[in-house]
């Protein structure tokens, strides 16, 4: 299973969009929170062209991304929680031998900060960050890393994840998706979605009926 990270284990959506209004602002361009929140789960390098027009190669896009990052990691991030059951979902997956890797579009600073206010730095060992992945969210490629890692074809993996960056991402890598509402996003936003759930620990109740792609192969196999 492939875990996205923001909005999915942690609740931490608001706070990256936050911080990236206030540097944007800080470096002279005018954006509202609500134009900002609905592209949180891309990249920087998606973020800031669809959001200014602006190159995050760029030397200014270079600077909104460096102020964006220690907004986030020096003041943000004290406004972070983790979702509910995300260490005992990741306990299960583990107990039961199901190779856990997360695929994020965030630098490994911030991820591996992440990981600790989910309480699951520990036991993922697998993670692949923007720094393993030429292009983000919605591309395919931090998924395809993901997949490289495990060492698992598209078709024996599941991933989670809370935006429709990551659903197309998933769909883009040839795997399974399987979304959650805990993000923000609703049911309408993930039409790809083999289905959906409220957040980790409604992914956990319902644990024995996930759509592992084995199980779902063998259903489809039977019909």
């Amino acid at each position: 299973m492939i875990l996205d990270v923001d909005g999915t284990l942690v609740d931490s959506n608001d706070a990256h969009a936050h911080a990236w209004v206030k540097a944007c602002q800080l470096s002279g361009f005018a954006v509202a929170f609500h134009q900002v929140r609905p592209l949180i789960g891309m990249g920087g390098d998606k973020l800031l062209p669809t959001l200014l027009g602006l190159q995050a190669d760029s030397p200014k896009g270079k600077q909104i991304t460096r102020t964006r990052q220690g907004l986030f990691l020096n003041e943000q991030i004290t406004s972070v929680r983790a979702f509910g059951d995300v260490p005992a979902l990741v306990q299960r997956l583990l107990d039961d031998g199901v190779g856990v890797a997360v695929a994020s579009s965030a630098e490994k600073r911030e991820l591996d900060a992440l990981l600790d206010i989910a309480g699951v730095r520990a036991l993922i060992e697998t993670k692949t960050s923007a720094g393993d992945a030429p292009s983000s969210k919605p591309d395919p490629d931090v998924v395809l890393a993901a997949l490289h890692r495990l060492r698992r074809r598209p078709d024996e993996v599941l991933m989670v994840g809370d935006t429709p960056y990551d659903a197309e991402a998933a769909h883009r890598a040839g795997v399974r998706f399987l979304g959650v509402r805990c993000g923000g996003w609703n049911d309408a936003d993930f039409p790809t979605a083999a289905a959906i759930f409220d957040n980790p620990a409604d992914l956990l109740a319902s644990y024995a009926s996930l759509p592992w792609p084995a199980d779902v192969d063998a259903a489809e196999a039977g019909a």
